[in-house]
């Protein structure tokens, strides 16, 4: 079948032989050291074991690591600088198989016993559908007591020809972690046996439009119209199951399924797809497949010959992705012509249900396989839109979490659930953004989700069919409105820095999203901030996720700053690190946080456009405070070229001791970027000074407000070296911001000119605590206050 033959996009993945020398094999059993930390654990009473790649491993071609062996008649001992594996000859059971990660971990729990329990950091879920908030976790590969495990032995084999079947029955395939605390490097081998998260096409990381309506034609492109004219850029177009007939004879069942455009609404589908691409957007068609091909289906006759069924009958081909024959037909009949319509890729939605004809084997796991496969057929990146299938996932971005309820507490849950996703490797959650169902109207609730959604993996929102239930901006009030659209545009200025950490993900294996204890494995307080994570290697991101207290118009969130300068995103306000606090922001803020060094490139906003190529104009935001180099990564955007090298990076350096910023000539295939580039340099969190380049102060102008320094650079060219004549913002806008924060706060007058008095002192920090604790304040009030004079 062509759909999965030998020349598809994963074949460079799968090298599933392990070398020789890793191997240490008995009658019944094999170990392979893989590397100095990860071991394959295989029993089998026959003595046959599997060497082909499997649902979740591809991979196990690793450098032998050096390791002993102490072995007799009944005992084995496999020895590494890392593990010590115990195993009593016989049948894997709690008394004949553990192993210790050799390292202070943990009092108790550091040992690894066969079908003990795992005490992991967690890792992801199916779905969030239905969820009000927090749910259980599956297990991930990454755990404080040093060690972790995957059991692989129900997973289905690939098979030459990349199709499935199952296991032998009986036997034990078990993948033992024993990486300590070095999660990055846990992660990183995890997804060299599983297999790399592909790239991801660079207009799926801008702003989705979804919503579960009956939009007809004219309706969907008056939208699209009104968001370009409000200046609201959307680069992926989400059309929900009514783009296909659903009003269906009750003879055929129910109207989930379909492929048939309903043409009462889009009498012209291929033209409709065209206006869509030609304003730069990609688009995504919804599918629930379960229903099979019914005799209503345009592509019908064609599908029931191909099967061997007689159109005639209008007898119904039921979905079997077990089928080889179906597969092949299900895309070349049913998808392709779509696609060659306009169509990029399809949103997997749920319906099929985890059981097949093949016993044992996931459906799901099989349409985000093969659709991922089948998108990338002539040369394009795998790509779908579907629910997490289990370990291994990771290779069919992007992941749909589902139909979530709004509430606040399916927003305060999605930050967690997300960073602890990538502790199974999986980094490219897609949530419904502001919420699917159900719940009240809140703009406060939906401006906050939104601003998360800006600082997610991927930006998509979504709500149900009601005619009260829409995300577009202008449904909200003013202000809400106003900041809805400053983050959406947001959101595609930061695409080129967003797409540098899609290509770290692929490359390096590390998530644009991860915990606070990749980088702090051993500080307490990283685990103590579960909604706290690192968004890509520059920001760090407290999100707000509970309501504004009403009186004073700002919301908190509890940050952990590590040791270091850090300063807000947007107003350059500069905190020390190595403390646990309070932030307080207005409703136009997020918790955003860049490290001290901080390089972010940011493409220049283009009004009313939804392009995202590579920018003709950058925006260095560059932040104070330490020495950093950032290089940014940009390639064709769609296509695969990127593995075989072609792309091309700008490095950019900053030493802070010697007050210098180098900008590298672009190296790598330079026609990939725009005949001229432009960059704007913004220093924020910085004192007024200047920026020269070769002796000449270069014109700029600052922002007291943002404590930014802008400099216009021109076009980028060859090498060039700035001199940067600026020191670290000393927040000396403290009383600007107090006078704002009294002046809008809802308390009273004399109690407002009492603080300002007071705080006008500037007193010492101690001194200041104890003179507001006198007053009897409540703790918002007096945690804001702290906030803006002390840090």
């Amino acid at each position: 079948m062509r759909t999965i033959d030998e020349s598809h996009f994963y074949t460079r993945d799968m090298k599933p032989l392990a070398r020789p020398e890793a191997i240490v094999q008995g009658d019944t059993y094999r170990f392979t050291v893989l590397t100095s930390r990860l071991i394959r654990l295989e029993y089998a009473a026959d003595g046959r074991f599997e060497d082909r790649p499997t649902q979740t491993v591809w991979n196990r071609d690793f450098p032998v690591p050096s390791y002993r062996i102490v072995e007799d008649e009944t005992e084995l001992q496999i020895i590494t600088e890392h593990v010590h594996l115990h195993y009593t000859k016989g049948p894997f059971a709690s008394n004949t198989l553990y192993i210790d990660v050799l390292g202070n971990f943990s009092t108790y729990y550091s040992r690894y016993t066969y079908g003990g329990p795992l005490r992991t950091l967690k890792g992801t879920a199916r779905t969030l559908d239905h969820a009000d908030g927090e749910i259980p976790l599956e297990e991930g590969i990454i755990s404080r007591q040093g060690y972790a495990a995957i059991d692989d032995s129900a997973s289905f084999v690939l098979t030459e020809d990349h199709f499935v079947e199952p296991r032998q029955e009986g036997a034990q395939d078990i993948y033992y972690f024993g990486y300590g605390h070095d999660y990055k490097q846990a992660l990183k081998d995890f997804y060299r046996l599983t297999g790399p998260t592909p790239m991801l096409p660079r207009q799926v990381l801008g702003n989705w439009w979804s919503r579960y309506w009956r939009y007809n034609e004219k309706e969907y492109k008056d939208l699209m119209n009104r968001f370009k004219a409000e200046d609201v850029p959307f680069s992926v177009s989400v059309i929900d199951m009514d783009w296909h007939v659903t009003d269906i004879p009750e003879k055929y069942g129910s109207g989930w399924t379909g492929y048939t455009w309903n043409r009462d609404l889009f009498p012209d589908p291929k033209g409709f797809l065209q206006w869509l691409k030609e304003d730069d957007r990609m688009v995504t068609l919804n599918l629930h497949p379960a229903d099979g091909v019914r005799g209503f289906e345009e592509a019908y006759e064609a599908m029931a010959v191909a099967m061997g069924v007689d159109p005639d009958t209008e007898d119904r081909i039921p979905f079997d992705f077990s089928d080889r024959d179906f597969i092949e037909h299900y895309f070349t009949k049913l998808h392709h012509p779509h696609e060659a319509d306009g169509v990029d890729f399809w949103w997997i939605d749920w319906q099929q249900g985890a059981n097949s004809k093949m016993k044992g084997l996931d459906p799901l796991w099989m349409l985000n396989h093969y659709h991922a496969l089948d998108i990338a057929r002539d040369g394009n990146r795998p790509l779908i839109f579907s629910r997490y299938a289990g370990p291994g996932s990771h290779r069919y971005p992007v992941g749909f979490s589902g139909d979530t309820l709004i509430s606040w507490a399916s927003l305060k849950f999605q930050p967690y659930f997300t960073a602890t996703a990538s502790n199974i490797g999986y980094g490219w959650w897609s949530h419904d953004i502001g919420g699917h169902q159900r719940g009240e109207k809140d703009d406060e609730l939906s401006t906050r989700w939104l601003q998360y959604g800006v600082f997610s993996p991927i930006m998509r929102l979504h709500s149900t069919m009601s005619i009260f239930n829409g995300k577009e901006p202008w449904r909200y009030s003013v202000e809400s409105e106003q900041v809805m659209k400053k983050y959406l545009r947001l959101r595609h200025q930061l695409v080129p820095y967003i797409y540098t950490m899609n290509a770290r993900n692929h490359f390096d294996g590390l998530p644009l999203v991860s915990p606070m204890y990749y980088e702090h494995p051993e500080d307490e307080l990283a685990y103590a901030v579960p909604n706290q994570y690192y968004f890509g290697t520059e920001l760090m991101v407290t999100p707000i996720v509970e309501p504004m207290n009403p009186n004073l118009h700002v919301a908190a969130t509890t940050a952990w700053l590590p040791d270091g300068e850090w300063f807000d995103f947007f107003t350059g306000h500069r905190y020390t690190g190595g403390k646990q606090m309070r932030l307080f922001r207005k409703l136009e803020d997020q918790g955003v946080l860049a490290k001290a060094g901080a390089i972010v490139p940011l493409g220049q906003h283009l009004e009313h456009s939804n392009a995202l190529h590579n920018p003709d104009h950058l925006e260095l935001l560059v932040f104070p405070g330490a020495s950093n180099r950032f290089t940014l990564f940009e390639d064709d955007n769609v296509g695969v070229a990127h593995r075989d090298g072609e792309n091309v990076e700008t490095a950019f350096e900053l030493d802070w001791s010697a007050r210098t910023l180098t900008i590298a000539t672009p190296f790598g295939k330079r026609e990939l970027l725009p005949e001229k580039r432009e960059v704007t340099l913004i220093l924020r969190g910085v004192n007024e000074g200047h920026v020269s380049r070769d002796g000449e102060v270069l014109p700029s102008r600052y922002d007291h407000k943002t404590q930014s320094l802008s400099v216009e650079l021109g076009e980028l060219g060859e090498t060039q070296v700035l001199s940067l004549q600026v020191d670290m913002s000393t927040n000396d806008n403290r009383m600007e911001r107090l006078y704002t924060f009294l002046d809008q706060a809802e308390i009273g007058y004399d109690l407002k000119d009492r603080l300002y008095r007071l705080l006008s002192q500037r007193l010492e920090p101690v001194n200041l605590m104890h003179q507001l604790q006198a007053l009897d304040l409540e703790k918002d009030l007096v945690d804001c206050l702290l906030e803006i004079m002390l840090f």
